[in-house]
C-alpha cells in the first residue's frame, strides 16, 4: 500500500471542522481535478459519493462509501471500484495553540487527510487510456498530481473554513509500499 496524508492547523473548534468536512460534495469547489461529486446519502455511514475527476487526457469516474464516521474526530472512507483504497479525514485538537497563531485564535486542531492506496489493483482495462499510453507510465505521473491535488484541496479548505485566507503551512506524510 502507498499512503499519502496531509495535515495542517486549523484555527477552529473540531465541531466546525467536521461540519465544514462531511460536507463532501463542496469539494470539487476546492479541487482543479475533480469536476464533478454526485451523493447517495446525507454523509454518515453508508452514504456513496461518484467522483468525476480530469486530468491529462483522462476522465475517471471513482465510486467511494463512507465506511465509518467518529464526529468531530473523523471520516472514513473507502473506493468502491477499480482500487482499493481507503481514506479519512482526522480532526484532533491541539493542546496548546501554535507560537504562531492568529491573536484572535481560541483554539486549534490539526486537520489530516489521509490516503492509503494500492497501485497495483487497477488493471489497464478499468481506465480508458490513450492509445499506447501504459498504466505503469500513468500510475508513475499520477502519484505526484495527487499529492499536489491533496496539498490544494487543503489550503482552499483552511481558507473558506475559518473565513479568511493565510497563509497555510502543510505537513506533507508519504510512504511507499508498506
Amino acid at each position: 500500500m502507498d499512503e499519502i496524508a496531509v495535515s495542517t492547523v486549523v484555527y477552529l473548534p473540531p465541531e466546525e471542522i467536521y461540519d465544514f468536512l462531511v460536507d463532501f460534495p463542496r469539494y470539487a469547489d476546492y479541487s482543479k481535478h475533480l469536476r464533478e461529486v454526485r451523493r447517495r446519502g446525507d454523509g454518515t455511514p453508508g452514504t456513496r459519493y461518484r467522483l468525476h475527476f480530469s486530468w491529462w487526457r483522462l476522465n475517471y469516474t471513482a465510486e467511494s462509501r463512507v465506511t465509518d464516521v467518529t464526529p468531530p474526530n473523523r471520516i472514513d472512507w473507502n473506493i468502491t471500484k477499480d482500487i482499493h483504497a481507503v481514506g479519512r479525514w482526522r480532526v484532533e485538537e491541539l493542546d496548546d495553540l501554535p507560537a504562531d497563531a492568529p491573536a484572535d485564535a481560541e483554539t486549534a486542531c490539526r486537520v489530516f487527510f489521509e490516503v492509503e492506496y494500492d497501485p497495483s489493483t487497477v488493471s489497464a482495462g478499468d481506465i480508458d487510456l490513450p492509445r499506447f499510453v501504459s498504466l505503469g507510465w500513468v500510475i508513475d505521473r499520477l502519484k505526484p498530481v495527487l499529492q499536489t491535488e491533496a496539498e490544494r484541496i487543503v489550503e482552499r479548505i483552511v481558507a473558506d473554513i475559518e473565513g479568511n485566507p493565510r497563509q497555510v503551512e502543510i505537513t506533507i506524510h508519504t510512504q511507499t509500499g508498506r
